[in-house]
């Protein structure tokens, strides 16, 4: 039952009684905070590193100031001609993920809850979901036997057919044709999983009554199953414009190569050659907060966006 906008809720007076009864339920509460107070809020201290010179021998109060008020790394990063090129790269890998991959699970959750016979319904979704749990190094070393141009089994196949090899992995344009398929055939059956239950939860008199009106199938599916996960679909899809600029750094790093890194390199992978291989730590944390702060802008013009259209949003 919706509440009237004039409700307020009874408040809560925390005396020794309240305490007593509910004290059970805030020492559960007080591990996680404990938790994300020593290894999430107090390592933010070292966000400093971005501003200053780093040295390996000296606390971070005590390191000196870059110049440029500060902002000498993030001028740098920007005037870096790498750096441009990992942004590029993984801002045009990520939108193609979104655009081609974040419909697919929705429609596979669609199919799957068409389906009727359970027992082939559950070994679909089992098989489907199964390649979530596999690393990126094994996923590429399927990806060899199978995409490799003159020993893969899919160019013998094309070859038997008369066709010429495809040089899936060491051509740009067809790199990333590989290495977004693969990152859907990785996700889409696990991520299906959360619009099967947000599916699971809508009434079976909704179909019902759509049944005695004459509905078909489909009807039902685009009238009755997409309005109903459709602030499911909304939630994630906002998480997911979140990270439009940040990346894994398992997938780019185990699947790029030499002669496709223009378009493989991208800012987890530049992160790790500057800052770990390069020792540039100053510079590397300087690209990961500006990588941050455009994410948490991201994330909350996507948020503000659903609720400008009436959409519950995230918060």
């Amino acid at each position: 039952m919706a509440r009237d906008k004039g409700y307020k809720a009874p408040k809560v007076k925390f005396d020794k009684v309240y305490l007593k009864r509910y004290y059970q339920l805030y020492l559960l509460l007080a591990l996680p905070l404990i938790y994300l107070l020593i290894f999430k809020y107090i390592p933010m201290w070292y966000i400093l590193i971005a501003f200053k010179k780093y040295s390996i021998v000296l606390p971070v109060h005590k390191m000196a100031w870059a110049k440029h008020n500060g902002m000498e790394f993030f001028i740098k990063a920007f005037k870096s001609k790498d750096f441009l090129i990992a942004l590029k790269n993984t801002i045009v890998l990520n939108l193609k993920d979104l655009i081609v991959g974040f419909p697919v699970p929705i429609i596979f959750a669609l199919i799957l809850n068409e389906l009727r016979v359970k027992k082939f319904k559950k070994v679909v979704q089992t098989i489907t979901y199964m390649p979530h749990f596999l690393s990126w190094v094994v996923i590429y070393g399927l990806a060899l036997q199978l995409f490799a141009p003159s020993t893969g089994l899919v160019n013998l196949f094309i070859e038997k057919l008369g066709g010429t090899s495809i040089n899936f992995l060491g051509e740009p344009g067809n790199w990333v044709r590989t290495y977004i398929g693969l990152g859907i055939w990785q996700s889409f059956g696990w991520n299906s999983i959360i619009y099967l239950a947000a599916i699971a939860g809508i009434s079976p008199d909704l179909y019902e009554a759509a049944s005695v009106d004459g509905a078909s199938r489909f009807q039902k599916m685009w009238h009755i199953t997409l309005p109903g996960i459709r602030s499911t679909i909304i939630v994630l899809l906002i998480m997911a414009l979140g990270n439009i600029i940040g990346s894994g750094f398992d997938r780019p790093f185990a699947m790029a190569n030499p002669t496709v890194l223009e378009k493989a390199e991208v800012i987890a992978t530049y992160v790790y050659k500057a800052g770990i291989k390069g020792s540039q730590f100053s510079l590397t944390a300087a690209v990961g907060l500006f990588q941050s702060v455009v994410n948490v802008f991201f994330l909350l013009g996507a948020n503000w966006l659903s609720r400008k259209f009436g959409e519950r949003g995230i918060w």
